[in-house]
């Protein structure tokens, strides 16, 4: 209930910014032709093909592929039958979770190398781009990290305020496992040290274990804010009004199409080029936004950190364990 509530913030946040401050007119774009290619898989989205993507057909298929829903389905079949075991499950439960900190162990010796990779990957972008690439879009980078902001210290701010979580001192928690997401672009990057960083808060455990993977499939609030977001942006750039009820039922389905999406840099694109296909609205306008994605990238990511951390946080105050 909270995530699906936290996704509808986000995704009302995102559609009121880009209609409020109307990035794709204001801005001058050289649009792309519409037969231009983005290459970027884009699919209509229908309900059968969801479904039958959580069903894994082999767990370590969906591991190497990081579809996160699919592990999450396999993982909640696989402790309901460990539990039937009884004693019997119990070494089996013990034996993942002593793999669980050995990994943790190794992702932190992975960790202390992030500083020279954030820095390659940054310098890539530059070089690749340009500093330019910047100035042209500033406007967008602005409308949308000020979204990002406020989203992610008063929207998130006012949940904790109401509930009486101590909204200042997670943000210090966490500022670790956020700065290494916004530097990677990548919230999965981050996932160990959030881990550690909500334990050291308060949060169990017991709590963060089960809420902490479910968030990175149904609560990636700064990735599915930018998927409203940039549909919306490519429309108007386009000349394409969307109506009212057009936007609700965008809004409708990103709710539901947006989990199970990897929290991995460019994992967004991905589903807005779905959307794009069910409004017919030129994928080609995906071409827009790869100059500036892994900047916008960065923000999401981190935000993504924020919205996963406070919902740990959420889960714990209503089991009255933090």
């Amino acid at each position: 209930m909270y995530f699906q509530f936290a996704t509808l913030l986000a995704l009302t946040l995102g559609l009121l910014l880009v209609n409020f401050f109307e990035p794709g007119k204001v801005m001058s774009l050289t649009l792309p032709a519409e037969t231009d290619v983005s290459g970027i898989t884009s699919k209509a989205i229908n309900v059968k093909d969801f479904i039958s993507h959580i069903i894994p057909k082999s767990v370590f298929e969906a591991m190497a592929n990081n579809d996160i829903l699919p592990i999450v389905v396999f993982s909640i079949f696989f402790g309901i039958a460990a539990g039937a075991m009884g004693e019997k499950g119990k070494k089996i439960v013990e034996a993942f979770d002593t793999v669980s900190h050995i990994m943790f162990k190794v992702t932190n010796y992975v960790m202390a190398f992030a500083p020279f990779g954030v820095f390659g990957a940054i310098a890539a972008v530059v070089a690749k781009q340009g500093l330019g690439v910047i100035n042209g879009y500033l406007y967008l980078i602005a409308t949308f990290y000020g979204g990002l902001l406020f989203f992610g210290f008063v929207i998130l701010g006012l949940i904790c305020f109401v509930l009486k979580i101590k909204f200042v001192d997670l943000l210090k928690h966490v500022k670790e496992p956020i700065l290494l997401a916004f530097s990677t672009a990548s919230s999965e990057s981050a996932f160990p040290k959030t881990v550690e960083a909500l334990e050291k808060f308060g949060c169990s455990n017991r709590i963060i274990s089960f809420v902490l993977p479910l968030g990175y499939s149904f609560n990636l609030d700064g990735s599915i804010m930018y998927m409203a977001f940039a549909t919306q942006f490519i429309a108007q750039a386009y000349g394409m009004d969307l109506s009212v009820s057009q936007q609700i039922t965008m809004l409708l389905m990103l709710l539901v199409t947006s989990k199970g999406m990897a929290g991995v840099p460019r994992a967004s694109l991905v589903v807005i080029a779905g959307m794009l296909a069910t409004f017919k609205i030129p994928e080609a306008g995906l071409l827009l936004l790869l100059g500036i994605d892994q900047i916008l990238d960065m923000g999401r990511s981190a935000t993504n950190v924020i919205g996963n951390a406070v919902a740990t946080a959420v889960v714990s105050k209503w089991e009255k364990e933090i």
